[in-house]
């Protein structure tokens, strides 16, 4: 079997990184990168409020919509910094995870309390008066309405993120991309021309010209010395694939606005292109607005919500796992210890705390884009990404930058859900890479549940179909109606149970590649290894000289509940025996 590369550079010290783990870039150049790692995640993370609005109904309110945004990203902004300062402390970004999205929407459209009345609301005042039941959209009444299913989210964030058990269900990922289908479906088809032309503008730049290097000059410090031109290139389109796509995507879209192209009534086809129906969220969004816990009121519960929102986090958690790795070895550094995995998927669930309780819309995970980044750029400072931590925790209390996203057009949105979704079931998949593909097994229990996974949630949710689940209690029929019409449980309860009962061999399972792991990680091969950027800040020598340490999971000198410390007049292993038998007891004599 192949050996992981960034075991053998860490062992050797050698590694083509730029800055490593502990070391900082000056000043400058400390800010540009910080900001480039920012605009790698904001894709993903503005479009998450832009998703779950509609269910939210939220209607026209954008201006609350710039709000959650905000919220959003100064919850990212702080799971970053705790998760780097005192998690895994690997240059990794936390921003909000898509495993939640299907459950909450599950949950906003399966209970009836939940679901938003059509119309949600109107701007017109004389039909507010006729019709009493019907809200003015921003009014105070309208804000109750969405603010109230966030406050359903909140409570089911706060009690799913106490759990912090590993689990892992192959299908589970790739089916939170395969069940957002109908949401990038109803961006897009407000002009699926502008949509798609997104699509083929984000994949020109982070496909085809990924490689190409842009030459650009700067007066500086010239390599013979003295100061001068220099000639420098940067792979501009492999950096910024997401942003130049929206910005040449949106200037399309103003450019048809201007001429007319896009119809001005609301209901032709292609109005909702037009870049004037949401200009207004600019002149009134404020300028500064500081997110705060309870800020949408106090949390509800349900323990349809609950259990929802625990799938999506046993998801969260399996992702990030293997997130750490391939940060590590995309780094140069060894693989994460055991102590600094449960360290970080602990500090993830307490950021997903945090998120529920300034009222984010789910809970935290690493994202894989900021670290396909560290590969393409080879800086792997942790201080880059704390940096970017800072940058976020400011960006989200300026209400005028979250009201720019709000105002980009639906179907360019649509576009951007097109390559997410896409690239959140590719990664899904990419789980399987040391799954035995060839295995009739594996294909059986792969196909299996996620054609389950589609199928049921798809059924229980046609109109035919509602009350299909009646068990004599109402509670039960609301928990059970969330549960299996939740995508990611189904598939994942279904390929839980086919893997763990279909005869298989270790190897055919993927599992070997795993011990290989762990046979070059720090348990198999710890005198050749430095783990110290794993080490926790300020504390560490302290934590040294505590014996109880070596007893507690998330703590760097944790070598199991089973072993023993050698007694201090015997410094060295007996006779035939390796480190591994000397760490269990130790025979003595009368």
């Amino acid at each position: 079997m192949e050996e992981w590369s960034y075991s053998k550079s860490a062992r050797t010290g050698r590694t083509d990184v730029l800055y490593k783990v502990n070391e900082r870039p000056p000043v400058p150049l400390l800010i540009l990168l910080a900001f480039q790692q920012f605009l790698t995640m904001f894709g993903a993370t503005f479009s998450f409020p832009l998703l779950m609005a509609p269910f939210l109904c939220l209607g026209p309110d954008e201006v609350g919509l710039s709000s959650i945004i905000s919220t959003v990203i100064f919850c990212s902004g702080l799971g970053t910094l705790l998760q780097t300062t005192f998690g895994v402390r690997l240059p990794i970004i936390q921003s909000i995870s898509y495993s939640f999205a299907t459950p909450f929407i599950v949950l906003l459209t399966s209970l009836d309390r939940l679901k938003c009345p059509d119309p949600i609301c109107t701007s017109d005042a004389n039909d507010s008066f006729r019709n009493s039941t019907l809200v003015s959209c921003g009014s105070g009444e309208h804000q109750d309405m969405w603010q109230a299913r966030i406050r359903e989210i909140q409570g089911a964030l706060l009690v799913s993120s106490l759990v912090q058990v590993v689990l892992g269900f192959t299908p589970t990922i790739t089916m939170i991309g395969l069940s957002l289908f109908d949401a990038a479906a109803g961006k897009c088809q407000g002009q699926w021309w502008i949509a798609l032309t997104t699509l083929a503008l984000l994949t020109i730049f982070s496909q085809y010209l990924r490689n190409v290097e842009v030459p650009f000059f700067s007066y500086r410090a010239a390599p013979g010395g003295g100061r001068g031109c220099v000639r420098s290139s940067l792979r501009f389109f492999a950096l910024f694939p997401v942003l130049l796509a929206v910005a040449l995507a949106w200037l399309l879209c103003f450019i048809f606005t201007e001429t007319d192209v896009f119809p001005s009534d609301i209901k032709k086809w292609g109005y909702a292109a037009r870049t004037d129906t949401k200009s207004e969220v600019l002149s009134l969004a404020p300028w500064f607005r500081f997110p705060y816990p309870g800020q949408w009121g106090v949390p509800t519960f349900s323990a349809a919500g609950v259990l929802g929102a625990i799938a999506a986090t046993l998801a969260s958690i399996v992702e990030s796992v293997g997130d750490y790795y391939a940060c590590a070895k995309l780094s140069g550094a060894p693989p994460p210890p055991g102590s600094a995995v449960s360290r970080g998927i602990g500090v993830e669930g307490i950021t997903s705390i945090l998120a529920g309780a300034w009222g984010s819309l789910g809970g935290t995970t690493s994202y894989s884009e900021n670290i396909g980044a560290i590969g393409i750029t080879k800086v792997a400072s942790r201080a880059v990404i704390q940096a970017a931590a800072v940058l976020m925790l400011i960006l989200g209390c300026i209400g005028k930058f979250s009201a720019i996203f709000v105002a980009i057009p639906d179907p360019v949105v649509g576009g951007l859900f097109l390559a997410m979704f896409g690239m959140v079931t590719a990664v899904g998949l990419s789980n399987l890479q040391y799954v035995d593909l060839s295995s009739t097994r594996n294909l059986f229990v792969l196909g299996v549940s996620l054609f389950l996974g589609l199928t049921v949630p798809k059924w229980l949710t046609q109109p035919a179909n509602a009350g299909a689940i009646n068990t004599g209690s109402s509670e039960a029929d609301q928990i059970l109606t969330v549960l299996c019409s939740t995508s990611i449980i189904v598939a994942g309860l279904v390929a839980f149970i086919l893997d763990n009962t279909v005869p298989g061999t270790i190897e055919e399972r993927g599992f070997l590649h795993w011990q290989q792991v762990d046979q070059d990680g720090p348990l198999g091969r710890q005198d050749d290894l430095d783990l110290s950027i794993y080490d926790l800040p300020f504390i560490q020598p302290w934590l040294n000289k505590q014996r109880i340490t070596s007893y507690l999971p998330f703590c760097p000198g944790f070598r199991g509940w089973c072993r023993r410390r050698p007694r201090p007049e015997q410094k060295t292993p007996p006779s035939g025996q390796d480190n591994e038998a000397f760490d269990g007891p130790v025979s003595t004599q009368l």
